[in-house]
């Protein structure tokens, strides 16, 4: 059973699309394990007149690799190919074939659990063909080089996520210089291009004015605030409608039962208050 899968193991056909020849390379987690897992391997190329972030002749492009294999220990398994350069883990191929920037080493993101892609690039070409021709099985754990596995590894990424406090506050202090540097410059060629025509004749006007604006209070606010209020109650339209003249008219109507009323209290009041004083 063995024997038929080895044959099979050199040939990888993902879901639509054409069939691939690569080479397989075997590999175990220990000397205890008897079954291989495949690491599928092909040189890196893409088509003629797209950008590759990868180096054509010097990158090898390596497919299943298992989630218990770090950059580390894909770096060690191919050395004796030849000096490895750098060791790229992702979760997918990436179809884009653009230059990435390097990321922080505090604020990268979550490792993939499930199984992954490489991208290993040699120093010097000869090491492409050296991995496409190796022949295993290759030891993933040993005793001089052992790979953790289980909760020994999960104890292991909880310490290497926390980061360290003083070369955190280093890194933000460098980005942040890097980012004020970055804006006064613009501002300073902004200043420079104001006013100024392009070639076309064309000048560009921004909505910064002369004089800085002043911070506004909540008293300014609150008065700016009662003007327009009394801006749009100028503007609505009273007793537009029939309905609203009759309400009008009701309302007037009750009012002045309500004062007819007040009035009767108190001359009521005057009047039982009123004394005869001759003198």
């Amino acid at each position: 059973m063995l024997q038929g899968a080895s044959k099979t193991a050199s040939r990888w056909r993902p879901v639509g699309l054409l069939r691939w020849e690569s080479p397989a390379i075997p590999i175990k987690f220990s000397e205890k394990q008897q079954a291989s897992h495949y690491l599928y391997v092909r040189a890196h190329s893409v088509r003629e007149g797209t950008r590759s972030t990868w180096p054509q002749k010097r990158t090898l492009f390596v497919l299943n690799v298992p989630p218990y294999c770090t950059e580390e220990c894909l770096s060690r398994l191919l050395s004796s190919c030849g000096p490895v350069q750098s060791v790229q883990l992702q979760e997918n191929p990436d179809p884009a074939e653009s230059p990435k920037e390097p990321g922080s080493k505090f604020f990268h993101p979550q490792p993939v659990p499930g199984f992954q892609v490489a991208y290993v690039v040699f120093q010097k070409p000869h090491g492409v063909s050296a991995a496409l021709a190796l022949k295993g099985p290759l030891l993933v754990s040993t005793e001089s080089h052992p790979v953790k596995s289980g909760i020994h590894k999960w104890i292991r990424d909880y310490a290497d996520s926390l980061p360290d406090p003083e070369a955190l506050r280093v890194e933000v202090d460098t980005f942040m210089e890097a980012y004020d540097q970055k804006i006064t410059e613009e501002e300073a060629k902004a200043k420079e291009e104001e006013g100024v025509p392009d070639e076309e004749g064309w000048v560009k006007v921004t909505r910064r004015g002369r004089r800085p604006v002043l911070p506004r209070t909540e008293a300014a606010s609150l008065r700016v605030l009662e003007r327009e209020r009394q801006k749009r109650a100028r503007k609505e339209l009273l007793n537009f409608y029939a309905w609203q003249h009759r309400e009008s008219k009701m309302e007037h109507l009750a009012q002045l039962r309500k004062k007819f009323e007040e009035d009767k209290q108190r001359i009521e009041l005057l009047r039982a208050q009123r004394k005869f004083r001759p003198y």
